[in-house]
């Protein structure tokens, strides 16, 4: 093999040079997927073909001038750009290019400054490609130091004006000569950040209705044998009514199931919106090709032999996302049971079930395919009606993250169900999650690590205790089992939330009244002695009680426990219990009949017979109707609360902090700062840590006592030393030279150190952790708990994803089970927790602020009457994380 030319090994670097994390796969505004990466040398010919493809009015609005063919020079100086000064991102559909993005520094002023332009081809125009293209150029040019963008467009040129005043950005402009100039900070303010989430929004929910909401559908592998998936497919499409097309695609035969086949996709003569891959993992290949020939929106794999099956599995699953990606279509699979719509202008039934639930207005999301027949089956038996489901498989591509996006719009969707089985994006789940669930109750079951084969794990694992804050965190409701999850389905799907913790029991058994009354009063409710109208009351006297109960000004939610009398007939009773709380405004939950579900005797029918809401939902036993109820008013009380925003407290300096980081980095490496380091730090931010020297033998100690006044305390520096006074480590109340000299030769002797730290004495009070974790999943966490070996044996500490809000500042205090401490605990004095919510919230703030911080801890806080004073705190920098959440939008 011959040595490559100088010019080829410039062609090779240039090919490859370029930072991989600026590759991303992006979502259009019409939920389309689009390619984006730098552009390098080897694109010659594709650009050169995309500019053919201009009409002649584009290319006079970019170039301004006709320019009708591009020299072979500036194809050379567009296509080689050293991704520094001289950035260019191209937009990929396929192998063309359909939008490309520059811009390059100028050389006037402080070099902090860049020209900006992009075009888009005329057919992909209105696709948003302008405003992505404008988000990655201005994140590449953040990270190369360029701080402002300037633009010059013609002044007729009105999309282009359109793209950098919606984009968020504060634009001043200046005219001359039918050029308009346009100057901005590319620094991420809050509306711009408003603005990228906002389309962020838009443009995966409107992926997601590219699944659900198709006009027409193509089978890929519809098999004539009935025994094959292909075939059990497409049998539940025409069976469920599928109101649009459906195509069958099978090489071999004329028609499937009575339905006119074809060859391939390609052959189909009109559009094709959805496409259900059925086809062996080898033959998908083909199929994806096929596709985006056609212009399918979205692709569903049902067949199996990916991830699930091994590594090679694996790295075929990895190929086809990347590749469904580069055809332009959201992936719901493979390994996928499938996706319905029950709205009766689709009707959609693209699943492996050949029976839906009734429509309704419960959206689901499972990862299991399994599973998820089981539940549609248990659905349709507790007569609990879905809008949408969707079953994701291996989750490839659309993640629970997507659907929560779709179902914030969708007005068919009043209640969403998740089953995950792992996070893709946990940082962004929370930040989704927690604007959703304040309109629509967020029911999910996070199944254990164990219950995902290894395969199919995506992430690292992620503790409980830390699942379980993040929920808390953001209004989803946690249940453990997939029967909690419909108890809690059918009461918010059909009664309306309390708005209280007062509950009244109304029944004709006293053993099940005071099992219930137990029940409550067991989950924090409260709820008086049960009204007991007897067995032989009649159905106007049990009416009467429980139409009393709903009037009681005391009283915000009614369980009404009933037993059908010996020898009588129940439907009396539930005309008159339908009729009691026909139109209440506070929720009513029953145990009739020991049904779960919804009963036929107490539904509330639609315009097509489903139960709606004023239906009365029943349980098996009065404990699970209350752990339901309980779970209800603490989501209530959740969402009726204000939303509060992160706040940044007074005295932060976070230049001066992002400095310090930057004249400590050590390239790739972690590195634990020294404590003069951390104490250097933390006061960028109004965080003191009490007053300390290092000193080197006992004249030095005892003249650094002298200093700081007595008492004093004397720490041993090593490790094995801190937070450990059980280990001789710490010499408290120090209250003299000779004490000092003693204490001195003493920790020396025991740590073989000679550094140690002489400190002035903290005032007494009860021992607190602040702890800040970099955690691979979420993202920054920080955690508070009180010290001493007990909490940690017990795992007593509360968890909270940063940034905090105010509110959760106060919430992170109170969480642990030992926070009654702090509050003054058998008459004991309490503590200034206003003084530990501050300094969280300037924790919350450094960390937030400064992504390098890997781990922090200040331990022991101590919090007293006067204040929290840190005696030690410890800090590892790194280098900067990458946190898709963060930047530019983009797909995991």
């Amino acid at each position: 093999m011959t040595e490559p030319t100088a010019k080829e090994r410039e062609r090779l670097t240039a090919e490859t040079s370029f930072p991989k994390h600026w590759v991303a796969d992006v979502l259009a505004s019409d939920g389309g997927v689009v390619h984006l990466r730098p552009i390098v040398p080897s694109d010659a010919d594709a650009l050169v073909a995309f500019h053919g493809r201009l009409s002649e009015r584009t290319r006079y609005l970019r170039y301004f001038g006709p320019y009708p063919t591009m020299p072979q020079r500036d194809v050379l100086n567009f296509t080689t750009v050293d991704h520094h000064a001289r950035v260019a991102f191209v937009a990929m559909l396929g192998d063309d290019i359909i939008a490309v993005g520059r811009y390059e520094r100028l050389p006037e002023g402080d070099g902090n400054s860049a020209e900006v332009a992009f075009v888009v081809a005329d057919t992909h125009q209105g696709r948003g490609l302008g405003p992505i293209l404008l988000e990655h150029l201005a994140g590449a040019a953040a990270e190369n130091g360029v701080s402002m963008f300037v633009a010059e467009v013609l002044a007729e040129n009105r999309n282009m004006v359109t793209v950098f005043r919606e984009a968020g950005y504060q634009v001043s402009r200046s005219f001359e000569g039918g050029v308009l100039r346009l100057e901005f900070a590319i620094d991420p303010s809050e509306a711009l950040l408003s603005v990228r989430n906002s389309r962020e929004r838009a443009a995966e929910a409107r992926s997601v209705r590219n699944v659900l909401s198709p006009s027409s559908v193509a089978v890929i592998g519809a098999s004539t044998d009935s025994s094959k998936v292909g075939n059990a497919v497409l049998a539940n499409l025409l069976a469920g009514g599928f109101t649009g097309p459906v195509y069958p695609v099978n090489a071999d035969h004329r028609s499937v199931r009575g339905v006119r086949a074809y060859r391939t996709v390609r052959e189909i003569p009109d559009p094709v919106d959805l496409a259900i891959a059925a086809v062996p993992a080898d033959a998908i290949d083909d199929v994806l090709d096929d596709c985006l020939d056609k212009g399918v929106k979205a692709l569903v794999v049902v067949s199996g032999g990916f991830g699930e099956s091994g590594p090679e599995g694996q790295e075929n699953e990895r190929r086809l996302a990347l590749a469904a990606r580069a055809h332009g279509m959201r992936l719901v699979g493979p390994n996928a049971l499938g996706v319905a719509n029950t709205d009766p202008e689709f009707a959609l039934n693209a699943t492996l079930a050949p029976h839906l639930p009734m429509p309704g207005r419960v959206g689901f999301f499972c990862q299991s395919g399994a599973l998820g027949i089981a539940i549609l089956d248990q659905a349709s038996k507790r007569s609990l009606g879905f809008s949408t489901f969707v079953s994701a498989g291996n989750r490839a591509d659309v993640s629970g993250n997507d659907l929560l996006q779709y179902w914030d719009s969708d007005p068919a969707t009043e209640v969403v169900l998740l089953y995950l089985e792992s996070f893709g994006n946990p940082r962004k789940f929370t930040r989704i999650a927690r604007r959703v669930a304040r309109s629509k109750p967020i029911v999910a079951v996070k199944s254990g690590r164990g219950a995902v084969p290894p395969a199919l794990a995506t992430g690292p694992d992620i503790d409980d205790s830390i699942v379980k804050a993040l929920f808390e965190q953001a209004g989803v409701i946690q249940v453990d089992t997939i029967a909690q999850l419909f108890d809690c389905a059918i009461l918010f799907g059909y009664q309306p939330l309390p708005s209280g913790p007062r509950v009244a029991v109304v029944g004709n058994s006293t053993a099940l009244g005071v099992l219930a009354v137990d029940a409550a009063r067991a989950e924090g409710l409260h709820a008086g002695a049960p009204i007991d109208v007897g067995p032989q009351a009649g159905p106007q006297e049990f009416a009467a009680a429980v139409s009393g109960a709903l009037a009681a000004g005391d009283v915000d939610s009614v369980i009404v426990v009933f037993v059908p009398p010996v020898a009588v007939t129940v439907e009396p009773f539930a005309e008159a219990l339908g009729n009691a709380v026909l139109g209440a405004d506070k929720p009513v939950l029953t145990t009739f009949l020991a049904t779960e579900g919804i009963p036929d005797v107490l539904a509330v029918r639609g315009e097509q017979g489903q139960p709606v809401r004023g239906s009365v939902p029943s349980y098996s036993s009065p404990e699970r109707a209350v752990a339901a109820l309980a779970k209800a008013w603490r989501y209530s009380a959740w969402r009726s609360r204000p939303a509060s925003q992160p706040i940044r407290p007074n005295g932060t300096d976070s230049e001066r902090a992002a400095a310090l980081v930057r004249g400590w980095s050590v390239g790739d490496t972690d590195r634990w700062l020294s404590d003069f380091e951390t104490s250097e730090l933390l006061s960028c931010y109004g965080i003191e840590v009490v007053e300390f020297r290092s000193v080197t033998d006992e004249n030095e100690a005892v003249a650094a006592a002298d200093e700081l006044g007595y008492p004093v305390a004397l720490k041993a520096t090593g490790e094995q030393w801190r937070h450990r006074p059980d280990l001789g480590g710490v010499r408290l109340d120090l209250a003299g030279a000779d004490a000092v000299r003693f204490a001195y030769r003493t920790l020396a002797a025991d740590s073989g150190e000679p550094l140690l730290h002489v400190q002035k004495m903290a005032v007494k009070g009860i021992g607190c952790v602040v702890r800040v974790q970099d955690d691979p999943s979420f993202g920054s966490l920080i955690s508070f708990g009180l010290a001493g070996v007990i909490s940690d044996l017990l795992g007593d500490r509360a968890f909270r994803v940063l940034p905090l809000t105010e509110d959760e500042a106060v919430q992170l205090i109170d969480a642990p089970k030992a926070a009654p401490l702090l509050s003054g605990y058998r008459n004991a004095v309490p503590v200034n927790k206003s003084a530990l919510v501050d300094l969280v919230q300037r924790v919350s703030a450094m960390a937030d602020d400064i992504p390098e911080i890997r781990e922090l801890a200040c331990e022991p806080v101590l919090a007293s009457a006067n204040g929290a004073q840190i005696t030690d705190a410890r800090l590892r920098i790194g280098p900067q994380p990458s946190r898709n959440d963060l930047g530019p939008r983009r797909l995991r």
